[in-house]
């Protein structure tokens, strides 16, 4: 384990307890800027963590940027009076309204959207015409997901000059989001960016030479960070999210990011004995992501044994070593998915040096902060 992991006084921390070591967190921020080079080229997202202190060090280290997947989100990172903020989720219904609430409520943020369908856009452009608002709109470009967006081709730029012309709305470019490549190998990763972006930046010299202005393209996510921050692209920009706290799984299967360092854990207790060769654990599924498979959703730093069982407050572990944890021990697991382990918990308890120094709300954890 590592030891800048140990706490000193562990009963600070009411477990399960989510801890997030600054010093670790603040060396993955500058991994992030060293990788593209300049802090202009990132749009990190705040889904992995929804704190408004990381995105004040982000801020510090030059990124003026954001990327949210909710308004709540959102309007975090406008409290945080962040300079651009881009809401990646199609708005419809009610939340177009609530959109351009934000957008008149927090006037020095530059607020952008994205949307991938005419009816999503005409009720985006009535709500912000009625609050005398405008926002620019990124076209969402499905390149291989198949989760939101159109694929690049006469219609998505028929969609795009519909953006031009919808009152309230403006251009603002291509959401371009990958989340099906995460091929461990590096080289696949890159083989499959270079292969979708052909279609994406042939409908994007097609816009341009239209007179559409296209001034950026929000680029990938943890998975193809590593290949959107080599590429010369006008107005790319990354979009990374787990590695500013990062989990096993990604730090497992993509070899290649190792400049960047798991800086979250949660603290558990043994709770019973059931059995000589079984320990209990005070980590449910409502304490750590239960997106990976059982038995997968976490690892126990130091302690080797099975998983077999998990239930909403208990992780029981089957291990030889079971004859050295008694009621009470401590315990630090490392979630195999940390985006969702982080919105479980109301804050994190904050480490420098072996002690907790403070304590940050998961503020976007909620769908509703104001607007």
């Amino acid at each position: 384990m590592n030891p800048e992991y140990i706490l000193k006084d562990p009963s600070q921390v009411f477990s399960p307890g989510l801890l997030f070591y600054k010093t670790l967190i603040t060396r993955n921020i500058q991994a992030l800027v060293k990788r593209v080079g300049n802090p202009d080229r990132l749009r990190p997202h705040v889904k992995t963590h929804k704190t408004r202190q990381i995105v004040r060090m982000e801020r510090e280290a030059g990124i003026t940027k954001q990327k949210c997947a909710t308004i709540a989100e959102a309007e975090m990172v406008a409290q945080c009076e962040t300079p651009d903020i881009l809401l990646s989720y199609p708005m419809v219904g009610p939340n177009c309204a609530r959109f351009a609430q934000l957008v008149r409520k927090y006037p020095g943020s530059k607020f952008s959207v994205i949307a991938d369908h005419a009816g999503g856009i005409q009720q985006l452009s009535d709500a912000m015409k009625k609050a005398e608002v405008t926002a620019e709109v990124l076209l969402d470009i499905d390149v291989g997901q198949h989760r939101t967006g159109i694929a690049a081709g006469p219609a998505a730029k028929q969609l795009y000059e519909t953006i031009a012309c919808s009152p309230g709305l403006k251009p603002g470019g291509f959401h371009v989001y990958d989340g099906h490549n995460h091929q461990h190998p590096l080289e696949d990763r890159k083989a499959a960016v270079q292969a979708m972006l052909a279609p994406v930046l042939e409908i994007r010299d097609a816009l341009v030479k239209a007179g559409l202005p296209v001034p950026r393209m929000v680029c990938g996510g943890t998975p193809t960070f590593p290949v959107f921050a080599t590429l010369d692209i006008a107005g790319a920009e990354c979009s990374p999210g787990t590695c500013v706290l990062n989990d096993f799984n990604y730090g497992t299967w993509f070899q290649e990011m190792s400049d960047f360092t798991h800086a979250a854990l949660v603290l558990t207790r043994v709770i019973s004995r059931p059995t000589p060769t079984r320990v209990t654990f005070d980590l449910g599924y409502k304490a750590v992501a239960s997106d990976p498979p059982a038995g997968k959703r976490c690892v126990l730093l130091d302690i080797k044994g099975e998983h077999v069982l998990q239930n909403e407050e208990h992780l029981v572990v089957e291990t030889l070593a079971a004859e050295r944890f008694q009621p009470g021990d401590v315990a630090y697991a490392m979630p195999a998915h940390i985006c969702p382990t982080s919105a479980m918990h109301q804050f994190a308890y904050v480490v420098e040096n072996g002690q907790v120094v403070d304590k940050w709300e998961i503020a976007a954890r909620d769908r509703v902060l104001t607007v």
